[in-house]
C-alpha cells in the first residue's frame, strides 16, 4: 500500500475519530516461541507512527526485535450499527530512552483530567528509569465502518449477493 493510500485511509472522518477518541488497541505479534499474540496496549498516533511504551522487560520488546512485522486494531461500538474498526499492519521498531516516553504521557492526556494526569505522570517518572518505545510505521491500513457498509470487499460482495 502506498503511503499516499494509507494517508487516505487515515483520514477518513471515523478512523481520526477512532485515532482522537481513544488510546487503546490490540497488539498482534509473534512471540519468541513462534506462537502469535494479541495483546491489549495504549497507543499514540503521531501523524506518522504509533507509538506504543512499555517496560524494558516485557516480552514483547525482545520478540518485536526479532519479528518486527505486526497487526493493530482500534475497535469502537457495541452494536452492529456502531462497530467500527482501523486495522493496521507494519513494522515495528524498538529504541530503549531513558526516562518516560513523552507519548506515554500524551497518551494519558487524552483520556484524563489534568489533575488525574499530572499525578499519573509523577508516578510513573518514579517507576521508570527507561521504558521502550515502540514505533509502528504503518505499511497497510483499513477503516472499517460496518453501520455505513463501509466494510471488507467480501462482505460486500456477500451482501449485494443476498439483495438480489
Amino acid at each position: 500500500m502506498e503511503r499516499q493510500d494509507i494517508d487516505a485511509e487515515l483520514s477518513v472522518t471515523g478512523a481520526r475519530e477512532l485515532l482522537d477518541s481513544t488510546s487503546a488497541a490490540h497488539l498482534a505479534y509473534v512471540g519468541n516461541d513462534g506462537a502469535p499474540r494479541v495483546i491489549p496496549v495504549g497507543f499514540f498516533w503521531t501523524g506518522d507512527e504509533f507509538v506504543i511504551s512499555t517496560a524494558t522487560t516485557s516480552p514483547k520488546v525482545a520478540a518485536l526485535s526479532t519479528h518486527p512485522e505486526v497487526a493493530l486494531a482500534v475497535d469502537a461500538g457495541n452494536t452492529p450499527d456502531q462497530a467500527r474498526s482501523l486495522s493496521i499492519r507494519g513494522r515495528a521498531s524498538v529504541e530503549i530512552v531513558d526516562g518516560v516516553v513523552k507519548e506515554y504521557v500524551a497518551a494519558a492526556r487524552r483520556t484524563m483530567d489534568a489533575d488525574a494526569a499530572a499525578e499519573f505522570e509523577q508516578n510513573v517518572r518514579r517507576m521508570y528509569d527507561q521504558m521502550a518505545r515502540i514505533a509502528i510505521t504503518p505499511t497497510w491500513v483499513r477503516y472499517y465502518d460496518f453501520g455505513a457498509g463501509r466494510m471488507p470487499r467480501f462482505l460486500q460482495e456477500l451482501a449485494a449477493q443476498n439483495q438480489s
